[in-house]
């Protein structure tokens, strides 16, 4: 197929956009964190890019996107990105090879940020290293082939149009299990562990949401009408989930400011999935919705004194489960060629559920065999007098502030 030049030009863009992401992940938690561990949170994110952009380019662009094997994985056809040029993208043909690889790149990079919630202020870098390496291999890669490259999950006709279950549901239930494995952060629930600096997790959420556009907006391929009702239902949904949570918050006291900008990211969230496939007043409920539920998640987490204080399962694993599941309630033929359960189309909706169930099974029990082997053999945490001085000094040698 002949490369299309402003559908490539899009797609160029859109994946600089999804790059931003990464440092916007890492702002967001790092503002989240003591003042103490903030250059170790947001080099976590930094690190997860240049680990995944290697490990992609190496094997798993080929893993996730290689030749189906059994519906489970992709072959190493791409080993190396071996035959991924500047010719069409066999799974994109308007737009070359490269940028489409590129594309699904910084969607991998990403998602292992997300990820990192889960160590906030206690890993040890090298064990990180490890695990993320395996966690990208084992678990990231596998569930991108289910759904975007012919895997089992896209022959039962599951929808995702930007990652629901292949991001957000895999970085969220994959954080709850490597949570439970590294324990909690001395201290924690015995005293208050207050974010440091609120809008720098403010500007990283804002980041976020810019990028967004591009991780939702871009996965039309296209500079066509899909990515425009993609942007705009992005934006809509984020608007949605930012309100609800502000109310929520409001009801149980003062309205949270910190809140507000979560139920932003729960509504783009939720919407990823569904991005391509639903209309706007869809979009309205979807976000809305999202900012509920994941505000009661995170008051859910804080109750049961689990420890996994950036919330990505809260807010990513929990709202891409209901954006996923929402993808086949309110689908419809107005905006893409498909239908959900509001328009009598059940198929849909059951597909739907079971694709995201066996993501959240098997992201969760396989990251949690995983954290256990790293942790028996590497061990995850630092000491308990470098956990205490922090991991900008101790890992680091660096301090945030003077």
């Amino acid at each position: 197929m002949e490369i299309n030049s402003g559908d490539t030009a899009w797609v160029l863009a859109s994946t600089a956009l999804v790059m931003l992401m990464t440092p916007g992940v890492g702002l967001f938690y790092g503002g989240l964190v003591r003042s103490k561990t903030v250059v170790s949170m947001i080099g976590l994110s930094f690190l997860a890019f240049a680990l995944a952009s290697i490990q992609w380019v190496l094997f798993g662009y080929s893993l996730a996107f290689g030749t189906d094997i059994n519906g489970f994985i992709g072959g190493l056809n791409y080993l190396g990105l071996s035959g991924v040029g500047v010719e069409s993208a066999p799974l994109a043909g308007n737009i070359p090879h490269l940028i489409y690889m590129a594309f699904q790149l910084v969607f991998a990079a990403v998602t292992l940020a997300i990820l990192t919630s889960a160590v906030a202020e206690r890993v040890k870098l090298s064990s990180f290293i490890v695990l993320a390496l395996l966690w990208t291999t084992l678990v990231y890669d596998p569930l991108a082939h289910w759904v975007w490259a012919g895997g089992w999950a896209a022959q039962l006709g599951a929808l995702d149009f930007a990652g629901g279950t292949v991001v957000h549901i895999s970085s969220g239930f994959s954080a709850l299990a490597i949570a439970l494995v590294i324990g909690k952060r001395i201290g924690f629930g015995s005293y208050v562990m207050e974010p440091h600096n609120i809008p720098m997790a403010m500007l990283g959420a804002g980041i976020l949401w810019f990028g967004w556009f591009g991780f939702n907006g871009g996965s039309a391929l296209a500079a066509n009408g899909l990515a425009a009702s993609a942007f705009v239902v992005t934006n809509t949904s984020a608007a949605a989930g930012a309100l609800t949570w502000l109310a929520a918050s409001w009801l149980k006291g003062k309205p949270s400011a910190l809140g507000m900008v979560s139920g932003g990211i729960a509504g783009l969230v939720a919407i990823t999935p569904a991005a391509g496939y639903v209309d706007n007043m869809s979009a309205i409920v979807i976000g809305g919705v999202a900012g509920v539920l994941c505000y009661s998640m995170l008051l859910l987490r804080v109750g049961r004194g689990l420890d996994e204080s950036c919330d990505a399962w809260a807010v990513h694993g929990m709202g891409g489960l209901w954006g996923a599941i929402a993808t086949g309630i309110f689908a419809t033929a107005s905006v893409n060629n498909y239908t959900g359960l509001l328009y009598g189309n059940f198929h849909q909706f059951t597909a739907q559920v079971i694709a995201a169930g066996a993501s959240v099974i098997y992201a969760f029990v396989m990251t949690l065999i995983l954290a256990k082997i790293v942790d028996a053999t590497l061990g995850l945490r630092v000491t308990e007098d470098e956990e205490y001085v922090g991991l900008d000094i101790a890992q680091h040698g660096e301090k945030a502030y003077a």
